[in-house]
């Protein structure tokens, strides 16, 4: 088998793959493993913009059960804060979203009592959440369930009918706009640090109730390291991975995929191929559009380009700071005046995320220092406009070819970078008066960047919006064709773009394309939990007040 992209579906796919005796090699085209799933340094500093919360990092859940097998998070701390966000109002007022619903409907109430009965409904909500989550299926792909099995599923979920219908039919955007009090009718829409006007209420249930539960903590050492202990976990197992191998093309024979050529014109044959890299790419390039129904020839060709059916990208800055801030809450979302947002290349929402991301991280920065982390969801055609050079290269460096090296973008492009920069700090100076002086390191990333480093669509990191016509369109098509193309043999789509969602859904994916392949095969699938470290701890911190 190969599997094309190191990134965690890539890397959850070889896994299982050894685990069910295939041989198989992963080739990624950067020199490192994680795809999106990333960090780098900076002097003294390590910049890490992925892991903000991860789904299953705590047990009583089977997303806890996937980590397990892929030895992420095998000895290491899980670090949960009391708050999953802090929304910071243009007027400086705060909303501290507690992921514990007796907390977090006590100090709702205390800054708006007229809103009583919608609060309230919201955090019964949430409790209830809190018991269902250990019912949500996610071992294995319901298309593959049995009567039996889909029947004792659905059998779980009869309490929770109503409050399921209610999370996934009313979207956030119109609850919020019942709230009297102002102050709450925005911070709600930001409870997931960004503005995301498709969402029901479901997703935000579920990531605060996984968060209450100490199952959306963040693994010590960072993102880097979770990938980093996946690649190890798939080499125990006698796994292959290639580095600076970017796959041009997949090789068909009589309507079979028979192995992959790379960018140097070598050929690499196998009796299986799955794709793990960006969608796009996979449909339209490497199997020049072949095999598409009307389905996927859809999505590809004409839902791919509207920016409403992928998730955006992201810009983000880092500042590496030579003085502590202990006052710095892991996480806020400051809302912004119009001012403020108009000096943000491509900005989608008047909103800037920002993390003291060494709290989450504290081993990533030295001693006696902090790393600040901010972002907001951004467009990406804003950025092609100011840029001058490729948007990817491949050059041989030291007789290797390497496909990510830094290409010149131009003047105002950089312009747009600092502009951003000068904009945050002055952010920052408003809530942390004398952090712009403590300022040590700086670094900006915009989706070109992404895209530089994973080819990914427009610098997507999560592919396809869920909750709207993309996302189930996909399903739709996994229903059908199971996570393969009609009329192609022997090759599977794994990762983000056959499905829709973070981390675990790509570690997921992993999992499951192994059982279709499995059941292709008249194989037995098998998993196994990783026994070679310690089971994780859990930290948990208080914040604020």
């Amino acid at each position: 088998m190969i599997v094309i992209g190191g990134g965690l579906g890539g890397l959850s796919t070889g896994c299982y793959a050894q685990m069910n005796g295939y041989s198989s090699t992963v080739l990624e085209m950067h020199e490192i493993p994680g795809g999106c799933c990333t960090a780098w340094d900076r002097g003294a500093y390590t910049f890490d913009p992925t892991v903000s919360w991860l789904l299953g990092s705590g047990p009583g859940n089977e997303m806890h059960r996937i980590w397990l097998e892929l030895g992420a998070i095998q000895g290491k701390r899980m670090r949960t804060f009391e708050t999953f966000n802090t929304v910071v109002s243009r007027d400086g007022r705060a909303v501290r979203f507690y992921s514990d619903p007796d907390r977090l409907q006590a100090h709702l109430l205390e800054l708006s009592p007229q809103d009583g009965p919608l609060i309230r409904r919201f955090c019964a909500g949430l409790r209830a959440f809190r018991t269902c989550l250990t019912k949500y299926p996610f071992l294995t792909p319901v298309p593959l369930m049995g009567r039996r099995e889909r029947l004792r599923m659905l059998a779980r979920f009869v309490p929770y009918a109503n409050m399921l219908r209610r999370a996934m039919s009313e979207p956030m955007t119109d609850f919020s706009a019942r709230f009297r009090e102002p102050l709450l009718r925005d911070a709600f829409n930001y409870i997931l640090y960004e503005k995301h006007p498709s969402f029901p209420l479901l997703p935000f249930w579920f990531q605060l109730a996984s968060h209450a539960n100490r199952s959306a903590g963040v693994p010590e050492g960072g993102s880097l390291a979770l990938a980093r202990s996946v690649e190890q976990r798939y080499q125990r197992l006698g796994g292959d991975i290639v580095y600076n191998a970017k796959v041009t093309e997949i090789l068909v024979e009589d309507d079979r995929a028979v192995g992959v050529r790379l960018s140097d014109g070598s050929e690499r044959r196998a009796d299986i191929v799955v794709s793990a890299c960006d969608g796009r790419t996979t449909a339209l390039d490497l199997l020049k559009g072949r095999y598409l129904d009307e389905g996927y020839r859809t999505l590809y060709t004409r839902t791919v380009h509207d920016t409403e059916m992928v998730f955006p990208g992201y810009v983000t800055v880092f500042l590496g700071l030579r003085a502590p801030f202990p006052h710095g809450d892991p996480c806020s979302t400051y809302l912004l005046d119009d001012e403020q947002a108009a000096r943000l290349t491509g900005i989608r929402h008047p909103s800037l995320n920002v993390q003291f991301r060494s709290r989450h991280y504290p081993e990533l920065s030295p001693p006696g220092t902090a790393v600040v982390y901010a972002s907001y969801f951004c467009d990406i055609a804003p950025w092609r406009a100011l840029s001058t050079g490729p948007e990817q290269s491949s050059r041989v460096r030291r007789g290797v070819e390497t496909h990510t090296l830094a290409v010149g973008r131009g003047r105002a492009y950089q312009q747009a970078k600092r502009r951003v920069r000068d904009t945050v700090v002055e952010v920052l100076e408003r809530h942390y008066p004398g952090i712009g002086q403590t300022v040590a390191v700086r670094d900006v990333s915009t989706p070109l960047t992404q895209v530089r480093y994973t080819g990914n669509h427009d610098g997507t990191v999560l592919g396809w919006q869920p909750f709207m016509a993309s996302g189930e369109a996909v399903e739709e098509q996994i229903r059908k064709h199971g996570p393969g193309l009609p009329g192609l043999r022997n090759f599977y789509l794994s990762g983000v773009w056959a499905t829709s969602g973070g981390l675990i859904r790509a570690a997921a994916a992993g999992r499951h394309v192994m059982q279709y392949v499995c059941r292709d095969d008249g194989r037995t699938f098998r998993a196994a939990v990783d026994e070679s470290a310690p089971s994780p701890t859990q930290v948990f911190e208080e914040v604020g007040p």
